[in-house]
């Protein structure tokens, strides 16, 4: 007999997000074995600068090596460590994390909680502010993770968008999560957008969760304004401190640095308390004292970090660039982004194109047709195969008719779409309606 936490489907994996990944593991394209397998376009991975990162370790073999100045530390790094984690890490990490986003904000170490990934550092964060059976609203589309990060353990209700939704269904909404670049989106918010996000927060006396993994992905215009920018723009620390205490940033080394499979994420909050219960709930899910070690010495090298954060943003958009040109060779546009690791697409199929995108429906979109489609997880060959199979199928519906007309109305639509689907949200939060 197993507990109703094992035995229920509040997990998510029946959505089509898992679908995909399920297929795609079951026919993993291969170039030479299986060239006509799957392509995985639906993993938010960035691996378009691992040369930069692996020339850096080849010249620095001491903190491969876990050594200092020639010495090993290995001995030093195998012991237990405090859950507190390394003082040198997080001083270099909080340098970074300013640096990203332009040094306009400045971040205190202890402040800081370390977690194994965004994922840990996200369903610990609720765990902190939230009690079972609680509201937190989240904007659609959403990443499709956050069914499982958010909610699984948790027990915590999310409802999409709307305040007053959470009223008539008789839950205590606590907090508001963004995602900050947009994920699925792949687009900033404004100034005007988190001003209008704080004064939501303050007349409802909730908390404000931004996801912000997405930072150092930024590759065009506008520039990416964090939440703790606009909180300090309000002047928040000392003109309304509860507020200053409910804002928390979540953040990772996964997509910025390219790293996911070393399962660094962290917790930032002006919160004392916050800090000090997150600390202790980190022991679930501690980043090692080698990763920390390696990072700490990569990071501290400021000419690498710069070197990266320019070049690894030229290629972003690059790849970008490529996709949007491939996809519109086939008739396809895609909303317009400044940021992220993927495009959000328009209408294609899984089953007979061979792509494994993130379906819309699973983000909890509103409007139906669309996917997201990452571009940074595969090589530029392998693109070019995935946009031949896209034009090659756009070709087959437009003769049968299944595209058609679509094509049109969609291009005429898509420049409006991005305040559809996420200025409306952050409006209607501070309109006369919902109170």
């Amino acid at each position: 007999m197993l507990s109703s936490k094992a035995s229920c489907n509040s997990h998510g994996e029946d959505s089509s997000y898992f679908l995909g990944w399920q297929l795609y593991d079951n026919n993993p394209f291969h170039g030479v074995v299986n060239p006509t397998g799957i392509i995985q376009m639906g993993l938010a991975e960035n691996q378009l600068s691992f040369d930069l990162v692996e020339s850096w370790l080849r010249k620095n073999p001491d903190a491969m090596g876990l050594k200092k100045d020639g010495e090993s530390v290995f001995r030093e790094l195998a012991l237990f460590q405090d859950y507190h984690g390394l003082p040198a890490f997080k001083n270099e990490l909080v340098e970074y994390m300013a640096k990203i986003r332009g040094n306009k904000v400045t971040f205190d170490p202890n402040n800081l909680v370390l977690a194994a990934g965004a994922t840990s550092a996200n369903e610990t964060l609720i765990f902190c502010l939230f009690d079972p059976g609680q509201a937190i609203l989240l904007p659609t589309p959403y990443y499709p993770g956050f069914n499982r990060d958010l909610k699984w353990r948790t027990g915590v209700e999310i409802v999409p968008d709307a305040y007053q939704s959470a009223q008539t269904l008789n839950l205590k909404v606590k907090g508001v999560l963004i995602t900050n670049p947009s994920n699925p989106l792949g687009t900033t918010m404004t100034r005007e957008e988190l001003n209008h996000l704080i004064t939501f927060a303050i007349a409802k006396n909730i908390h404000i969760i931004s996801d912000e993994v997405f930072a150092g992905t930024l590759f065009d215009s506008p520039g990416f304004i964090s939440i703790m920018e606009a909180a300090m723009d309000r002047r928040l620390e000392n003109e309304n401190p509860d507020l200053w205490n409910r804002i928390h940033i979540v953040y990772s080394l996964s997509k910025d640095l390219g790293l996911p499979g070393f399962r660094v994420g962290m917790i930032y909050s002006n919160n004392e308390t916050v800090v000090s219960a997150a600390t202790r709930m980190s022991s679930f899910g501690l980043v090692s004292s080698q990763t920390q070690y390696l990072l700490s010495n990569m990071l501290a090298n400021k000419k690498f970090t710069s070197k990266y954060m320019k070049e690894n943003q030229k290629r972003l958009k690059r790849k970008r660039e490529m996709l949007v040109s491939g996809l519109r060779t086939s008739g396809m546009e895609c909303l317009k982004s400044n940021a992220g690791l993927f495009c959000w697409l328009w209408k294609t199929i899984l089953y007979e194109v061979g792509l494994n995108m993130t379906a819309g429906e699973s983000c909890h979109c509103s409007e139906p047709g669309w996917f997201r489609v990452c571009f940074a997880s595969m090589s530029q060959a392998t693109l070019q195969i995935a946009m031949r199979r896209l034009r090659d199928f756009s070709e087959r519906s437009s003769c049968s008719g299944r595209i058609g007309n679509k094509i049109s109305s969609q291009q005429q639509n898509m420049s409006s779409l991005r305040r559809k689907l996420l200025s409306n949200w952050v409006h209607k939060l501070s309109s006369s309606e919902c109170d």
